[in-house]
């Protein structure tokens, strides 16, 4: 849930978002996207074994999340909470929309997280939700614009600013990005140091396990799923067609 990518495209009626999941690798192994019925909705997933949640989630409601550990800065966790933050990740979708969520949802007891939503109805959008296990944090981004977030529970100040910095020489370097270069991009960047690289791997003990990358166009979505360790994709194909 560590290092994530926007990418928008085609004037904004499309985007691209990616997670690459940095775990510790004595959990489980997540099981590959799925359809699921939540709360009357059809949304599609990875799901975690260990709590049942996920931390990268798109519904035919035309809203994807993304979930990283963390708000502003490192911080201790202090365990037990009263969820998982990848299942209050699911609770979203008992909403209608952002605002129902923030103003509703009682996100006390639950462990510093980062929340990026997009929202895909009419004009594109994207807010960034950051709980410091104290207070609720709203920002709406350019959608416009492309993004990445690296997990601050993770990543010091200056890895996060190197990652920046790949990413934007990502981004320059490459005209018309698509799913397969956004890949290969989590896959590839860094500068050889395993530790910080986007596809990270910190003695065998936290690593990036999976990939998780959503390509969002007017007809409907893309969710491919790489698992580092078996090197096997999944891929969905999410026509809005389905939507009842």
């Amino acid at each position: 849930m560590c290092t994530v990518t926007f990418i928008p495209y085609n004037n904004g009626n499309g985007y691209i978002l990616t997670s690459s999941r940095d775990e510790k690798t004595s959990r489980p192994n997540a099981l590959a996207p799925q359809k699921y019925n939540v709360f009357q909705q059809q949304v599609f997933f990875p799901k975690d074994k260990l709590a049942g949640g996920t931390w990268v989630a798109t519904s035919l409601n035309n809203f994807t999340l993304c979930l990283l550990n963390g708000a502003f800065s490192f911080h201790l966790s202090k365990p037990p909470y009263k969820l998982s933050r990848g299942l209050m990740l699911l609770d979203f979708f008992k909403y209608n929309n952002i605002d129902e969520f923030v103003q509703n949802y009682d996100f006390s007891d639950i462990e510093n997280f980062t929340l990026i939503i997009v929202n895909a109805n009419n004009k594109l959008q994207l807010t960034e939700l950051r709980w410091d296990g104290v207070n609720l944090y709203q920002t709406e981004l350019d959608a416009s614009l492309k993004y990445i977030w690296s997990s601050c529970t993770l990543y010091q100040p200056e890895a996060v600013l190197n990652r920046k910095n790949w990413f934007a020489d990502f981004c320059n370097n490459t005209p018309e990005i698509t799913k397969d270069d956004t890949m290969l991009f989590h896959q590839n960047a860094g500068d050889g140091s395993l530790e910080n690289s986007i596809l990270m791997n910190r003695e065998n003990r936290v690593k990036t396990v999976s990939i998780t990358c959503i390509d969002h166009s007017v007809d409907g979505y893309t969710m491919q799923y790489l698992d580092i360790e078996t090197m096997q994709n999944n891929t969905l194909r999410i026509f809005k067609s389905e939507r009842q």
